[in-house]
């Protein structure tokens, strides 16, 4: 039987604050909590509502609908809620294209944009510190089990920006466009903050801006960040 303690500490693993003091994060559904085990992700308990969602973790455990509400996040709990220990910080690999983000607070654009590098081929997403977590349970739910498979990394983005040796792109609204760019075959594309852009400490490390140009009527100030991510992953990859 679940015990009051394993269901405070469950439930305190919605804030920040007490997945960053006990290193772990909760993720639910069974496809989700699958890919992250496959991902190799270390789990720290498996709570379950009935055998047939078992994902055969040695400590798995029967809890009641009731208990696992208790628990859950959700409206509507999945019937299967499980606490994974954070993995450790991994060096970042410039071998390829880094996706950077500034100040993106919303969960959902952050979990969009996991799932945009995972389907692009992106490896490593770096985000400054105030940036949302991406162990908040909105972003992992967004992400679909992309989590699994892109490496995200906190870091001071002055001091990485100013220790990388690859060139440094950033998205503004009047920066040359995407289609007429000329590209290297690897770089740093960074992404700001939905309502304000990119950070002016940030700017000064920028080699290129780039933009995507409006065919429309200007009545729209901007796109979502995680359509704009979108637009010029495709076009990154398309060159």
């Amino acid at each position: 039987m679940v015990t009051k303690n394993q269901i405070k500490l469950v439930t305190s693993l919605q804030q920040k604050k007490y997945r960053s003091e006990h290193g772990l994060f909760v993720a639910e559904g069974k496809k989700l909590v699958a890919e992250l085990l496959d991902a190799g992700l270390e789990p720290y308990k498996i709570y379950i509502t009935e055998p047939s969602l078992s994902v055969n973790f040695r400590d798995e455990e029967v809890v009641s609908p009731k208990e696992l509400k208790q628990m859950s996040g959700q409206t509507t709990p999945s019937g299967i809620l499980a606490v994974f220990h954070k993995p450790e910080g991994t060096s970042i690999d410039e071998s390829g294209w880094i996706v950077v983000l500034d100040a993106v607070r919303d969960p959902g654009n952050l979990g969009t944009i996991i799932r945009l590098c995972d389907w692009f081929g992106i490896e490593h997403l770096v985000c400054s510190s105030d940036t949302v977590d991406c162990y908040n349970p909105k972003v992992l739910q967004a992400t679909m089990g992309s989590l699994a498979r892109v490496r995200v990394s906190y870091v001071n983005l002055p001091d990485f920006l100013d220790a990388t040796s690859l060139p440094i792109y950033g998205a503004f609204m009047n920066g040359t466009s995407i289609y007429g760019s000329e590209l290297a075959e690897k770089g740093v594309l960074i992404m700001g903050n939905e309502a304000n852009g990119i950070s002016k400490e940030v700017e000064q490390k920028i080699v290129e801006k780039i933009s995507i140009p409006q065919f429309g009527q200007k009545t729209t100030e901007s796109l979502n960040v995680a359509t704009a991510t979108a637009i010029l992953l495709n076009e990154i990859r398309r060159k």
